[in-house]
């Protein structure tokens, strides 16, 4: 039985521990598609299509952010619109610091995974984002 307690004791501290801050840099590169946007009064904005993709790309502790659009071939439009960031590993999360000649912010991730990405921002909107799958087309 005390086995038993202890091995629950360990389940339940290791599920409510943070994800590793530095393990989630690796999954931020990518392109990204909008998924929701959940408001600090709780209400929240669904995105079933958008015309518009986030790419992200991170080399050491910088990195760029741009608006792309998909193409049925599988390429991207984009313009020279870019927001540079740096990152840092502040208080046990990831903070994307972001600087343009009009303003400064930051953004704080909440989750990268493969297939996930969560930033809350400084108005406590949290955005999350799925990896984009290009367009698949079928044989005719």
């Amino acid at each position: 039985m005390k086995r038993l307690v202890i091995i629950l004791i360990l389940l339940l501290v290791s599920s409510c521990q943070k994800p590793n801050p530095a393990a989630q840099l690796e999954h931020i590169s990518g392109y990204w598609e909008i998924e929701s946007v959940s408001m600090p009064d709780g209400s929240k904005k669904e995105f079933s299509f958008s015309y518009s993709i986030d790419f992200i790309e991170v080399v050491a502790d910088s990195g760029v952010r741009k608006k792309v659009t998909p193409r049925i071939d599988g390429s991207f439009l984009a313009n020279d619109a870019a927001e540079k960031f740096r990152l840092k590993i502040e208080q046990d999360s990831v903070r994307m610091y972001y600087e343009t000649p009009f303003d400064a912010w930051k953004e704080t991730v909440l989750e990268a995974k493969d297939s996930i990405f969560r930033v809350k921002n400084r108005d406590h909107k949290i955005y999350t984002y799925k990896r984009f799958n290009t367009f698949k087309r079928t044989k005719e």
